[in-house]
């Protein structure tokens, strides 16, 4: 299904119990949502805590994706790590269990020397029989992949075996850039969350790579940027950005406390933990804000 990674492919949030153990039925509550309001498969990423999972709970939650999905979607898997070695393990697993393709940011511990980071990308794309969606994870961790180093991917590999998920700012010129610096061969994923869904469609993506917890407003969204309804397009992109802000302001960890708490709140997730420590909590005022926009999606969502 290669050829069909493409249109919405949400981010899995990693729905865990009291212990911090994975939340099997939670998860399969999650994939059936995702696929039930349009998703065009599910990933593993950033938000899905891969950083802070146990080895053992990273490659069940790559199973369990690919188990769960039953075929109705491709499947993505992260396998980012900080060591090539420890990369190419998690690349087998996800063969093993069958997903379509995978994703890896770079090392994150230290700055390596972009010699160093092209055998870690090099090596992965030939050992690796999947697609490699080589993600700039930079505006979580990490440092900022240059244009050229994704053209000597592009040139190396093709189109076909590797894609690019950039998220280095200015997202909206860096996404043009790759565009017209690969003379729109390069395949590109939106990974904004949705702030910048809009500007980046019109740039040429293949495809977006938000949370799930928005993910029924992401795909009217998508549908009615496809249609070419600039009304319908902003009446549900406004109280999207507005969550996505919120969201921005603590990092990686304001995108994961607001994502499961409206989780909670739709009912897919039975509870918000997520692993310790964190560095943010949701206080009342956000949350009062984040139940007023979430309010105003499903108005614009029940408009259509």
């Amino acid at each position: 299904m290669a050829g069909m990674i493409r249109g919405v492919l949400p981010v899995l949030h990693t729905p865990l119990l009291e212990d911090e153990t994975i939340d099997r039925d939670a998860l399969a509550r999650e994939i059936d949502w995702c696929y039930e309001v349009g998703a065009d498969g599910v990933c593993g990423a950033m938000v899905s805590e891969v950083l802070r999972l146990t080895y053992e709970e990273r490659g069940e939650l790559t199973r369990l994706m690919a188990e769960l999905s039953k075929g109705r979607g491709v499947v993505v898997a992260s396998v980012g790590a900080e060591s090539t070695r420890q990369a190419l393990v998690y690349a087998r697993q996800a063969e093993e269990a069958g997903c379509d393709a995978v994703m890896a940011i770079p090392p994150v511990t230290t700055a390596i020397p972009e010699a160093a980071l092209w055998d870690y990308f090099a090596t992965i794309a030939r050992e690796c029989a999947l697609p490699l969606i080589v993600q700039d994870a930079s505006s979580y961790v990490g440092n900022a992949i240059s244009i050229d180093f994704y053209r000597r991917l592009l040139d190396e590999f093709g189109a076909e075996k590797i894609r690019f998920k950039p998220e280095a700012s200015p997202i909206g010129p860096n996404l043009s850039a790759l565009r017209d610096a690969t003379a729109g061969q390069a395949l590109i994923y939106d990974g904004s969350g949705g702030i910048l869904l809009v500007d980046a469609y019109r740039r040429g993506i293949t495809g977006t790579m938000p949370g799930v917890d928005l993910l029924d407003g992401i795909v009217a969204l998508w549908n009615a940027l496809r249609a070419g309804d600039d009304k319908a397009t902003y009446r549900i992109s406004f109280p999207i950005s507005a969550l996505v802000a919120l969201q921005l302001q603590a990092g990686l960890d304001g995108f994961l406390a607001i994502e499961k708490y409206l989780l909670v709140k739709r009912g897919i997730f039975t509870s918000a933990q997520r692993c310790t420590p964190h560095a943010w909590d949701l206080d009342e005022e956000t949350q009062a804000e984040v139940d007023r926009l979430f309010d105003r999606l499903m108005q614009a969502l029940a408009d259509e």
